[in-house]
């Protein structure tokens, strides 16, 4: 068994790893760059959303309760759609500092779980592939498969769902690694 602090190092070399990886995959490659649409006619939607007091907050449209689901007009409102979620955020620029600082917090406590599972499951001088795959198979559950659910629940497009799982996978494969190769003697 190794302990969480003996594995400092890999959980914060981990972390940053993924961040790097992150925001290469991000920035730089342009897979993701098809994921984000405007919306047609944005300046009125914007102007209506407004006018109508909309604030920060998850929205379903057309809404309904669990007790009025099935009546009539709600089937109504379903059939002549649109049928969707709508994030509101503060107004304000994007706060990507903000936003990278919650990312990297995020990839911290994934590293974090990721030394838990390893440290209780494996000895010190195991193998590398065995610390790898143990380690893979965590972070994925973390950075890949939890994606999933976007798809299920909240109408995400699956074709960005399953760029979301391959990014996991190689930020699972990057915190593996990492993982295996400062793994204690």
């Amino acid at each position: 068994m190794v302990s969480i602090p003996a594995l400092w190092l890999p959980i914060l070399l981990s972390a940053v790893a993924v961040f790097i990886v992150s925001s290469i995959m991000h920035m730089l490659l342009p897979y993701h760059r098809s994921d984000y649409k405007q919306l047609p006619d944005e300046a009125n939607v914007l102007a209506a959303l407004r006018a109508a007091g909309v604030k920060r907050g998850l929205y379903t449209f057309p809404y309904c309760t669990h007790q009025n689901m099935k009546s009539p007009e709600v089937q109504a409102k379903f059939k002549e759609g649109p049928v969707g979620m709508l994030t509101v955020m503060p107004s304000g620029p994007p706060m990507m500092a903000k936003f990278l600082g919650q990312w990297f917090i995020y990839c911290l406590i994934i590293s974090v779980f990721v030394a838990y599972l390893t440290g209780r499951t494996l000895p010190p001088g195991v193998a590398h592939k065995s610390v790898f795959h143990l380690g893979a198979a965590a972070a994925f559950l973390a950075y890949g498969v939890g994606q999933l659910s976007s798809g299920i629940w909240k109408g995400q497009l699956w074709g960005i769902v399953i760029k979301e799982v391959i990014d996991g996978l190689v930020y699972a494969l990057v915190t593996a690694e990492v993982f295996a190769l400062l793994w204690p003697q």
